[in-house]
């Protein structure tokens, strides 16, 4: 007989119920916030999988190949008429989809998961995501020449967005679940729980705040399980046994070739901008229709594939031989130009996909080619050249990606071997160092940096642009505003901003003004006097960016 005394028994679904209650009005504790960081990592992971399956079947679908993998050798023995217009039809899809369900016709990326982390709290637009995910899956499938990675950061992110809107979570939480999904989606699609854990890290948050370490490594972990279950102990390319290296003679040779890379990586990006300033004007002259722009890149990757099939899809077959060796020194520098042409054209023709595997393809194309004059120059004091490729491909992804760090771990978790991780650290070490001078650090921020988004040079030149005027400014009735006849002769010398506006608008005209504030203005008529709605004061915007900075600052070192 129970205890008339004891309190009563309460059902395990009302506790649930008040513990899910409890999440949505205060936050996840700690210990919840690691399970949910768990179960993210999990749908992270099979989305991954899931992203991976469907570009193969595709692929088989529409190339007729029963392993993807060999892609570029079984299409050459298809009808050239096939191989040129297949690329073509997918990009008439990718247009029709990108059109029709994004305000821009561009697909989202990692560049816009990195604005979402630093600007919008972690949250991406769903719409044009999912139009993204449709629009790369088709590219990658039909004979785009671009990468899976890119697509399965900001198809995670999605993810992320979506739990924390159900969570409410806060920004700090919601960047860290960013964090979580992307760690997990790389992890899976590399087989690289570490590389994955820190790729988040270092390019998505860009800090390695303790607080988020625990709950990404987490996602990490189970991405990487959840693609082991489905995969296998796999490797993502078929990898020779080490070289050996003679490191006091050879390793000024990784040197060079890191300098090297470093400017391969930026002909690289700058190529694809180029295509797509080129593409855009010529676009606005001929009066193309946005839906037909990916169709002519198809059309123009289709010629290239028919004498050069290597170009197809991602390019792992073609990487895969490089890092073995088996490629003559004309064929890898033949294949690394034709590669950059290709990539160049469909990003540029606003075709799906991302730029890392291309990146690893033409790295260890520029790797295998340098290393196998390297190796004959000086051949009692070289290694393979074999070694040489895999540092290649680890020198120009990581200056693409801005993230050296995680693509050496890629390569080290890839191969195992302290000795390759010396090398290729060594080479992404001066790759990094040289285009990080040459463009906003990486291919993302530049991306951002080119769209009026300074992400680049730190939150100090972005966080401006996060607070609107409407948000921070007076009316002129307020106890503080200036007198009216001063907010007149302001107005009078040009010195006002409109709601709409930002503080990144605001502040250099407080600095060259010396003005304590602004009047804030609706524009009429050119032949109107501005209708005065308020003021902006000087400290109040100063106050709003120092508690930016601050929150940013404590974000970063918690």
């Amino acid at each position: 007989m129970p205890d008339p005394s004891s309190p009563p028994s309460v059902r395990p679904s009302v506790r649930l119920r008040a513990a899910w209650q409890l999440i949505l009005t205060r936050g996840p504790s700690q210990f919840q916030f690691w399970f949910i960081a768990l179960l993210v990592g999990i749908a992270s992971g099979y989305t991954a999988v899931a992203f991976m399956t469907a570009i193969a079947a595709l692929q088989t679908f529409l190339y007729g190949t029963e392993d993807p993998r060999t892609l570029h050798s079984f299409a050459a023995t298809l009808p050239w008429w096939w191989v040129l217009m297949l690329p073509a039809f997918g990009g008439l899809i990718v247009g029709f989809i990108l059109t029709r369900f994004t305000p821009d016709a561009r697909v989202r990326g990692p560049a816009e998961v990195i604005q979402a982390a630093a600007m919008k709290e972690g949250r991406v637009e769903p719409r044009a995501g999912v139009a993204s995910m449709c629009a790369s899956l088709i590219t990658l499938s039909s004979g785009g020449s671009s990468g899976r990675e890119g697509p399965v950061v900001h198809m995670v992110g999605m993810i992320a967005g979506w739990v924390s809107n159900r969570i409410n979570a806060d920004g700090i939480t919601g960047r860290d679940l960013l964090g979580c999904a992307v760690a997990a989606g790389v992890a899976a699609s590399f087989n690289a729980p570490i590389a994955g854990a820190l790729f988040a890290l270092e390019v998505i948050l860009r800090h390695f705040a303790v607080h988020a370490f625990a709950p990404i490594t987490i996602a990490a972990v189970s991405g990487s399980v959840i693609s082991r279950l489905h995969f296998g102990e796999r490797t993502e390319f078929m990898l020779p046994e080490p070289g050996l290296l003679a490191f006091y003679v050879e390793l000024p040779a990784f040197l060079i070739l890191g300098l090297t890379c470093g400017l391969v990586a930026f002909v690289l990006m700058r190529s694809i901008f180029y295509v797509e300033d080129l593409a855009t004007r010529l676009q606005g002259r001929l009066r193309l229709p946005a839906m037909l722009r990916p169709a002519l890149a198809g059309l123009l990757l289709g010629a290239m594939a028919i004498w050069f099939p290597h170009i197809i899809g991602v390019g792992y077959e073609t990487t895969s031989a490089a890092l073995s060796g088996n490629l003559l020194l004309h064929e890898a520098v033949v294949f690394a130009v034709l590669k950059v042409a290709a990539v160049s054209i469909t990003m540029g023709g606003r075709m799906g996909g991302g730029v890392f595997s291309p990146a690893l393809m033409v790295g260890a194309l520029t790797g295998l080619a340098f290393g196998i004059v390297a190796t004959a120059t000086l051949p009692d004091v070289s290694g393979s050249e074999t070694l040489y490729a895999l540092a290649g491909m680890g020198a120009v992804a990581a200056a693409v990606l801005g993230a050296p760090i995680s693509t050496t771990l890629i390569v080290f978790e890839l191969t195992g071997d302290w000795q390759t991780g010396l090398a290729v650290l060594v080479a992404v070490s001066m790759s990094t160092a040289l285009s990080s001078r040459l463009v906003d650090r990486s291919f993302f921020l530049t991306q951002l940096e080119r769209r009026g988004i300074h992400l680049a040079a730190g939150p100090q030149a972005y966080l401006l642009a996060m607070f609107k005027v409407s948000s921070v400014m007076k009316s002129p009735d307020h106890p503080r505003a200036p007198a009216e006849d001063r907010v007149r002769r302001a107005v009078n010398e040009a010195l006002f901003v409109a709601p709409s506006d930002t503080l990144e608008t605001a502040m250099p005209l407080f600095e060259r003004s010396g003005s304590d504030f602004l009047a804030v203005v609706r524009l009429t008529d050119k032949a109107e006097t501005p209708e005065v709605l308020g003021v902006l004061l000087h400290v109040d915007a100063l106050r709003v960016y120092n508690r930016a900075l601050a929150a940013t600052a404590a974000e970063e070192h918690s």
